[in-house]
């Protein structure tokens, strides 16, 4: 699929095995990191640090852009959008976005989607080993279009006291998303996709976006092709969350999925997430939450930032280290002697942290 990984890579890095330490790498990756509001900071210190331990040949290209403390700029977001231009690859957190209208719809957060065309939203839903939910061993994507839609921001009060809010759907964008999910379950060898809907209301509007994933799904005869209601989804998620595998659907169903999806499995703060477009990759956490109520007190559960750094990793080729970073990850939550509050522990971000550390395994030698 061009859309998830078109970068061109030193040869040498596609060539060492997860179980074998690459020989030194002989460049460093540059990333763009935009640390976001809230806890995001404290998040991108425990990916620094854990790379760091691991000697991952990274280097972070480091934006602060936030509406909240009046460090965002048309110009600030030109800088960011430059050193993502440049590197093609980006880790951020979340820019919270004020709920108060200052003259401006559209908030930093998706003039950057727009900009750089980050349609597709991809949201891997596992289950952690170890950490125990209601329902264990899930293992389901959820692929959101997330340049229009209800986020067109689009709105206007047409005479006093009546606001219309416009949503934009397109038959191009429509199947450019449905084609990635059905490229998506073909490339990760899955086999159903559910496109996820509200067409029996929005005739036309859903409507579209339903029958443009019913034609492409026609070009995959080997991929299961179904269709459900939003509100029924959701409920069908809570009761049996087995019965999917790839759900695809516009940018509000999406948004609201991706957190419903996340609460199954323990929440905002395990599940990775990441965003691309046909050029650039951008990796962040699966339900996006400042956690503002958090910061300052080393509580932020760390773990989905550093697992979608691993997925980062992974996507730049640098399998070792990749699959070094999930590990540990993963054996310090199997394990269950450190856990963070939002997990029902009593440990603090920079115990997670140091128990990944110390979980690095075979560090990679000099």
């Amino acid at each position: 699929v061009a859309s998830l990984s078109n970068r061109e890579l030193p040869v040498s890095a596609g060539l060492c095995s997860s179980e074998n330490p690459p020989p030194r790498a002989d460049s460093t990756f540059k990333v763009t990191m935009v640390p976001g509001d809230g806890v995001g900071p404290e998040l991108m210190m425990a990916v620094k640090d854990v790379f760091k331990a691991g000697d991952i040949p990274v280097e972070f290209d480091e934006f602060h852009l936030s509406e909240v403390q009046n460090m965002a700029s048309d110009e600030k977001l030109e800088q960011v959008l430059t050193s993502m231009r440049n590197n093609k690859v980006a880790i951020k957190g979340k820019i919270h976005t004020p709920m108060e209208y200052k003259g401006e719809l559209a908030s930093f957060e998706m003039k950057l989607r727009r900009k750089l065309d980050l349609f597709a939203n991809v949201v891997h839903v596992n289950s952690l080993p170890g950490y125990s939910t209601r329902h264990n061993n899930l293992d389901l994507v959820i692929i959101r279009e997330q340049t229009e839609g209800e986020y067109s921001s689009l709105e206007h009060e047409s005479v006093t006291g009546v606001i219309e809010c416009l949503k934009i759907i397109t038959r191009e964008k429509s199947r450019r998303i449905a084609k990635f999910a059905f490229d998506y379950a073909t490339k990760k060898g899955r086999n159903k996709v559910t496109a996820v809907h509200k067409a029996n209301i929005m005739k036309l509007g859903d409507g579209l976006f339903l029958q443009s994933c019913a034609e492409v799904a026609q070009l995959y005869p080997k991929i299961k092709y179904e269709n459900i209601i939003i509100d029924n989804c959701c409920m069908q998620l809570v009761q049996n969350p087995y019965q999917f595998d790839v759900l695809v659907m516009p940018n509000l169903y999406g948004n609201i999925i991706d957190n419903l999806a996340a609460g199954l499995v323990g929440g905002a703060g395990v599940v990775p997430g990441e965003s691309y477009s046909a050029e650039y990759a951008v990796f962040e956490t699966g339900a996006r939450h400042p956690f503002a109520q958090a910061v300052g007190r080393n509580i932020a559960n760390p773990t989905a930032m550093l697992l979608s750094a691993a997925n980062m990793l992974r996507h730049l080729n640098l399998e070792y280290h990749s699959q070094m970073v999930s590990d540990a990850v993963k054996r310090v939550v199997k394990q269950g002697k450190v856990r963070t509050r939002d997990l029902g522990g009593y440990s603090t971000t920079g115990d997670l942290v140091n128990a990944v550390v110390d979980n690095l395994r075979h560090k990679p030698v000099h």
